[in-house]
């Protein structure tokens, strides 16, 4: 399918900002480290998700095998290749071009099939996905109202929708903002911790797609063991969500 002239929520000093990174986006001890780190939790997160939501089998190896996937905001593909090794039919977009072509080159050394394509959520002219994933995305668009709208419209009826975010709380702005980004633990200027959202702001906007969170998670930060999930989400948090109505489990159909 073809994309839509590019409109929406890109806002263009992000991309900038993002894209100026992507040289190292692989790089663990670079820019992105944070981002590495993370990587565990947000995967362990998606696959319990993806296994509740269909009534899979938690020691299968692939089990997207059959379904479509996108991952809006992908980078240089640090959830992208994850979600192609599950067996994905994958799509994955992001809104600047240097980490698509980061993200290309990689994941042609990695041997993977993945369609990258440098655009917003709001330019695909697709059919609906199974699986959408939007993680650390929703805090750098201009609208999340309109972005959540976008996304929505791309998500099959039965589908599943993963979304993770930071929390805006004093916590958050003092571990993110001041200390991480203070720090050098991630790049000067990333986030604005106005633009946060509180999971009851997310859940708001989700209802009025008409979609429905099923699952949350908090994401916090343990000295012995890094990033760690439980209840607290004053920090960051993932969820999941589906079509109000929906529930997980194996009568979701293909």
């Amino acid at each position: 399918m073809a994309s839509k002239p590019q409109t929406g929520t890109i806002d263009p000093r992000e991309a900038a900002h993002f894209g100026a990174q992507a040289a190292d986006w692989w790089d663990p001890h670079g820019s992105s480290a944070m981002l590495h780190k993370l990587g565990p939790v947000r995967m362990r997160y998606i696959r319990a998700a993806i296994d509740r939501h269909w009534g899979g089998d938690p020691a299968a190896l692939r089990p997207l095998a059959g379904r479509r996937a996108l991952d809006i905001g992908c980078g240089a593909g640090l959830v992208a290749e994850p979600l192609a090794r599950m067996g994905a039919t994958l799509t994955a977009i992001d809104a600047a071009p240097e980490n698509i072509a980061a993200a290309r080159a990689h994941a042609a050394r990695m041997g993977l099939t993945i369609d990258y394509r440098a655009c917003g959520v709001e330019a695909l002219d697709e059919p609906p996905f199974d699986l959408i994933t939007t993680l650390e995305v929703i805090e750098h668009v201009t609208d999340p109202a309109l972005f959540l709208a976008a996304v929505a419209r791309l998500l099959k009826p039965d589908g599943l929708l993963i979304l993770s975010t930071p929390n805006r709380t004093p916590l958050s702005r003092l571990t993110i903002v001041t200390l991480a980004e203070g720090l050098g633990r991630i790049p000067r200027g990333t986030h604005d911790w106005h633009k946060f959202l509180t999971p009851d702001e997310v859940t708001g906007l989700l209802e009025a797609q008409d979609l429905a969170v099923h699952d949350i998670a908090g994401i916090g930060a343990d000295p012995r063991y890094g990033f760690t999930l439980g209840e607290n989400v004053s920090m960051n948090y993932i969820l999941s969500a589906a079509r109000a109505g929906t529930e997980p489990g194996p009568q979701a159909g293909r």
